[in-house]
Parts: structure tokens; sequence; C-alpha cells
């Protein structure tokens, strides 16, 4: 299925990488709903600029019959179900070093809170389009992750476990849902200039980060939501299960 024939799901898709996500999708074409949970404001301007394209629709991710019910409302609006889903929301966080909690001080509440913002709400997600996509013999499923997994240069414990999590859940879940044509991946990036969760971040981080990729810079949101698009072409047809780091070379596999 081509990318403008899809409805695609984007999680938090009105603000930060995820309304990055939301304007790649649509200059390709795609029909796109935005969830969002406190970006009411951003969230209508995208419906009002883009109006046959864009259904918004508020949902906690985090809770199974909230998401359920989005799902519901997006098949009625587009009298199609969803095709795609990009699990991007990110639960209260940001990137910055000296204010993460430290080992010493680090509480499961903070860790389980990140868990259910990754691994809680991709399951929801995923079991909510199951049925559909499994009708339609095809899905696409792509989560977003972090290069704190394989370089924890910043040992950001809560953030960088739970998407750790989320790429295992990520990899067992293609076996389950290959069978049915539905594809799931996982596109995970550097620090991003600039989101929301990465103002924080001081710029002599970012100038030490732009030094050591082989790109000399930092990725920015909207290059990292092109590379969104090739799992949801047909050209990664073959692929699932795959952790893709769009980082500018900064970490290798």
């Amino acid at each position: 299925m081509q990318i403008n024939e899809q409805i695609v799901l984007v999680t938090g898709g009105a603000r930060g990488l995820g309304l990055a996500i939301t304007h790649a999708l649509i200059r390709e074409g795609a029909r796109v709903v935005v969830n969002y949970l406190n970006s009411q404001a951003q969230a209508e301007e995208l419906k009002q600029k883009y109006p046959q394209q864009i259904f918004i629709y508020q949902a906690d991710v985090t809770d199974a019959l909230q998401v359920q019910q989005l799902f519901l409302a997006a098949k009625q609006h587009f009298a199609e179900p969803i095709h795609a889903v990009i699990n991007n929301a990110l639960i209260h966080f940001s990137f910055n070093g000296d204010a993460r909690p430290k080992l010493e001080e680090l509480t499961w509440d903070t860790m389980s809170a990140q868990f259910e913002g990754a691994v809680k709400a991709c399951i929801n997600t995923t079991q909510a389009a199951l049925a559909d996509m499994k009708q339609a013999g095809f899905g696409r499923i792509v989560n977003i992750g972090t290069n704190l997994v394989q370089n924890p240069v910043v040992p950001y414990h809560d953030y960088t476990t739970a998407k750790a999590a989320l790429l295992a859940f990520t990899r067992t879940a293609s076996h389950d849902l290959g069978q049915y044509g539905i594809n799931i991946n996982m596109l995970s990036g550097g620090l991003l200039q600039t989101t929301d969760a990465s103002k924080a971040t001081p710029d002599a981080v970012f100038d030490l980060i732009a030094a050591s990729t082989p790109l000399k810079r930092v990725i920015t949101p909207q290059e990292f939501a092109d590379a969104i698009l090739m799992f949801l072409s047909p050209y990664s047809r073959a692929v699932t299960g795959q952790n893709l780091i769009v980082d500018g070379g900064l970490v290798k596999g």
C-alpha cells in the first residue's frame, strides 16, 4: 500500500517530533489521525489547515479504553480503519542531564511512568489496531526509540530503559504479527535539534554531538520524520523487527 493510500495514526502528533512526522505524512498525501493529550490548540490548527487529511482526537495512550475509542472514532471519520501507527508520544520528559534522576534517588514511580508511556502505550495501540489490520492483511507499526540504548552517554535511567524494553517488544511482536502482513519496526534517534524535550539541552551538548557525527551536524526533527516514510512505504515490505538508528552516523548498529 502506498503512503498516500494510508490512514496513519501519530500519537503525540501535534507538537515536537510528532508535528514533524505529521507534516511529513501530509506532504506525502497520507490521511493522518493526530492524537494529542494537552496540545489541543496545535491540533485544531492542523485540522483547520488540512481539513481533508487531518482528524484530531484527544486520548491518553496509556489508557486502553481511550485508545480503543480513538481507533473507532478515526474509522468512523474516514470510513476506513487505521493502516499504520507511529508510537511517538513521550510522557513528561526533558533531556537535561543535570536535572535527571540520579541512581541514588531513582524511584520506581519514575521508571514506571516511562514504561507506561513507551511499552504500555504501544501495547494499547497495537491491540486496538490488530483486528482491522489482520482483516486487511496489511499494517505498519513504527515505534520511536533512542540511540541511548546503544550508547547511554547520558544515563537517563528511566527513559533509556523503557525504550530498550520497547525495542525488545518490537522484536518479539514481529513474530506474532508477520503472518498477518503487519510489519513492526523501531526508528531510533539521537538528540534532535530542537524538540520540546530537547530544548533544555545546553548548546555545548549540541555542538559536541555535531562534532562527533560523520555528517558534522545534529539531525533535525524533519530529517528524522522523513526516515519514517521508509518503514511505511512498499519498499520495506520485507523489513520487520528492526531498529534503524537515525542520528547522522553517531552510533553504529
